[in-house]
């Protein structure tokens, strides 16, 4: 299942399920078929996934990149490779520039 973020403020975010709902978890929101995050929710939701990204980047680097285990001759799925900041920077840029233009940001499956 694919999400698409929308705010009259910026053009689409388009994430995968499991992304997507991960991101809406860290800014308190039940994922579903369609939501939204208010123009007044918008500052608090920010916080929170840069929040999330900052305590991921505090990690260390080894215990963020997976490493191959002997029984596999290839290496860790490339998907589990990608950050947190990676993936959620898109969606909180949208964030920032809605919250700017004072539109909400809204999702549908």
């Amino acid at each position: 299942m694919i999400y698409e973020f929308k705010s009259r403020a910026t053009g689409s975010v388009v994430m995968l399920q499991p992304v997507a709902e991960r991101l809406l978890e860290i800014i308190g929101k039940a994922p579903g078929p369609a939501g939204i995050v208010t123009v007044a929710q918008l500052p608090e939701a920010i916080r929170r996934l840069e929040a999330a990204v900052a305590a991921e980047r505090a990690q260390p680097a080894a215990s963020a990149a997976p490493q191959p285990s002997d029984d596999t001759q290839e290496g860790p799925d490339p998907a589990a490779r990608i950050s947190l900041t990676q993936r959620a920077w898109p969606l909180i840029e949208m964030m920032k520039a809605a919250a700017a233009a004072e539109r909400d940001v809204t999702w549908g499956v």
